[in-house]
């Protein structure tokens, strides 16, 4: 008899929470090492924030009409406080149509924690806005980090989160992220252009809403296999109403949940 041939050694692959683990870690670094570049007020970045700003309110007082559409997205479309209501509607929607009472409370508090970590950062940096003999518009409080753009990234990455948890269409999902993206960078954009930010604020908004909305997508089945004890698999089928395999896997949660 000829010796059973040996198995090749099995493939190890990077799971899901691993990534995001990966991901969180490489959004902290940056985010606490531009914190610190600000808060020291290193040379170079004070700079290039104050050229690229002063060349903006120039185009913005020369471009009234445009400027008044950004003050239109930027008070309206784009406020934190349309943002935080969609939020709200996630979070309701979550336990309307799927009784997933636990996903629910976890976009919420995300978005809540999030508005609490860019105030608290905000009163501890105490970084000036941008002054200008002639503005254009105004706002108020600490300029580090631009709220705009961290509370606009906290919630479209929530929300693209959740579409690729119930299994979102093709369609949606690529309207989604176009939608995201024009979201985010255009609410960074018109704080810039409206001359209420420096450049870096909203680059910390940026990052630091992405580096809590990884955060958020890290944990979440921590706690929920931790809540039961039984694998994430498992519990996201049981808690979010999505069938479950025959092999005890929790299959991929659709649209089509519970009414």
């Amino acid at each position: 008899m000829h010796p059973a041939p040996s198995q090749a050694p099995a493939r190890t692959h990077r799971t899901p929470d691993t990534r995001s683990a990966r991901a969180a870690l490489a959004l902290a670094l940056p985010s606490v090492l531009l914190v610190l570049l600000v808060v020291f007020q290193w040379g170079p970045l004070m700079e290039l924030d104050g050229d690229i700003s002063r060349t903006t309110h120039r185009w913005a007082v020369s471009e009234p009409e445009f400027t008044h559409v950004n003050r239109i997205l930027t008070d309206w479309v784009w406020d934190p406080w349309t943002m935080r209501v969609l939020c709200a509607a996630l979070a309701v929607w979550l336990v309307w149509r799927h009784r997933a009472w636990w996903l629910a409370l976890w976009v919420a508090a995300t978005c809540a924690v999030g508005t609490v970590v860019q105030q608290s950062l905000k009163a501890a940096v105490g970084r000036e806005r941008p002054v200008w003999p002639d503005p254009v518009d105004s706002a108020h409080y600490a300029a580090f980090p631009s709220g705009h753009a961290m509370t606009a990234t906290v919630v479209c990455g929530l929300l693209l989160w959740l579409l690729r948890l119930y299994g979102a269409g093709r369609a949606l999902w690529h309207a989604a992220v176009v939608l995201a993206v024009v979201s985010v960078v255009g609410v960074g954009l018109t704080r810039v252009w409206l001359g209420v930010h420096w450049p870096s604020d909203v680059l910390g908004g940026w990052l630091l809403g992405a580096f809590m909305v990884t955060l958020a997508v890290t944990s979440y089945p921590k706690f929920m296999s931790g809540r039961s004890g039984q694998p994430y698999g498992n519990v996201r089928a049981e808690a979010e109403g999505a069938p479950e395999a025959p092999d005890g896997r929790g299959l991929e949660m659709r649209g089509s949940g519970r009414p």
